[in-house]
């Protein structure tokens, strides 16, 4: 996590806006297709065991999202909806996410989806800033990026 709040190692939005452009939608793209993903899989995982663990299905959905949005994160600093979209997060400093921030991104992600008016803010957040960093993105202090490569 972030000491100073810095953007010094990040491209500017002003000079550099090929790294912001299109970013919040692709963001909502890739959240589409994660939770399709989540879905998937956590709809498998509760009917293996006889079907039994559909009885607490949103506690495996939940387990689910946390294991995959935290280890994706940390391996790729992009969970693959926003892969398949090229675009990632970073650090205040520019380097990508280690597993510490990865888990601390993925949870300040799910308490602010848990509740609405959190949930609205960072949208609002998103939306209306240069850098369409979210309520848990301030929080650790992650900006997602255009990939590098793909700019």
């Amino acid at each position: 996590m972030s000491d100073t709040m810095s953007y010094d190692a990040l491209p500017d939005p002003a000079t550099d806006p090929a790294f912001y452009d299109g970013v919040v939608l692709k963001r909502l793209l890739a959240w589409v297709v994660d939770t399709l993903l989540i879905s998937v899989i956590a709809v498998v995982i509760a009917s293996l065991p006889l079907f039994l663990l559909w009885f607490i299905f949103p506690a495996v959905f939940l387990v689910v999202s946390l294991i995959y949005r935290i280890g994706t994160i940390k391996a790729y600093s992009a969970t693959p909806g926003m892969r398949l979209f090229n675009i990632e997060l970073r650090t205040y400093q520019g380097s990508p996410l280690d597993g510490g921030e990865a888990t601390l991104h993925t949870i300040g992600y799910l308490v602010a989806s848990a509740f609405f008016i959190p949930q609205i803010i960072s949208l609002l957040m998103m939306m209306l800033g240069e850098r369409g960093q979210g309520l848990h993105d301030m929080f650790v202090g992650v900006v997602a990026i255009n990939s590098p490569g793909r700019v």
